[in-house]
């Protein structure tokens, strides 16, 4: 399946891309990020949220959909 991952923030500097197309294979959010790590090594190092179209998701959710976000901390108040 093919899969936009869009990169935000300090992800998008360790990226240096906004956004990607990815083929994968299926299976859980945290395969997909492992597969990442394989790609973007200093990823490890950041602390981010993901998001499956549009919607925060876990390590354990289903690669269900076709827009994978990665998102930065965000401070607020």
């Amino acid at each position: 399946m093919l899969i936009t991952i869009k990169y935000f923030g300090q992800i998008a500097e360790v990226t240096q891309q906004e956004e990607e197309s990815l083929e994968f294979s299926g299976g859980l959010i945290s395969e997909l990020i492992e597969q990442l790590y394989g790609k973007y090594n200093l990823l490890k190092d950041k602390d981010f949220k993901v998001a499956q179209n549009q919607e925060l998701v876990n390590l354990e959710t289903v690669v269900s959909g076709n827009e994978i976000a990665l998102l930065p901390p965000f401070a607020g108040g």
